[in-house]
């Protein structure tokens, strides 16, 4: 084989190896952030597909306690969580700030006062005889 042949097949085996890593660091970011926002109140779809919210978590024993109804809890293991479907709202979070601009600005639809009514059309001109259609 020649030199830059080898070359080649080590280029692309060196491309392959380092998406490897990227997309491994990304799934453990990933990882993270889900664990982070399992915390109780939080509602969650498991990857079975149960919808509940998070009552506890044991980190020494990797469970979950989902409320999945009036009266009905689940024990599930932590890997069986599939998303976070609304994560807890921190009570510290400040409300957003409506400006002044924003609340004068009419709805859709909304008439403002001293807009100017709708005038009439006027009518098309009518045709002549010569521009009649024929039958």
């Amino acid at each position: 084989m020649q030199p830059t042949t080898l070359l080649f097949y080590g280029a692309i085996i060196l491309i392959v190896v380092l998406f490897m890593f990227r997309n491994g660091r990304k799934r453990q970011r990933d990882a993270a952030a889900l664990t982070e926002s399992l915390k109780p109140g939080a509602e969650i779809m498991t990857s079975s597909g149960i919808f509940g919210t998070v009552e506890s978590v044991d980190d020494a024993e990797n469970r979950i306690v989902l409320r999945t109804g009036p009266g009905s809890t689940l024990t599930i293991h932590r890997q069986a969580v599939g998303r976070v479907v609304t994560p807890v709202v921190d009570e510290a979070a400040p409300e957003p700030v409506l400006l002044d601009d924003a609340a004068a600005e009419p709805e859709f639809g909304q008439r403002v006062q001293g807009e100017p009514e709708q005038q009439d059309v006027p009518p098309a001109p009518a045709r002549r005889a010569s521009e009649q259609p024929r039958d």
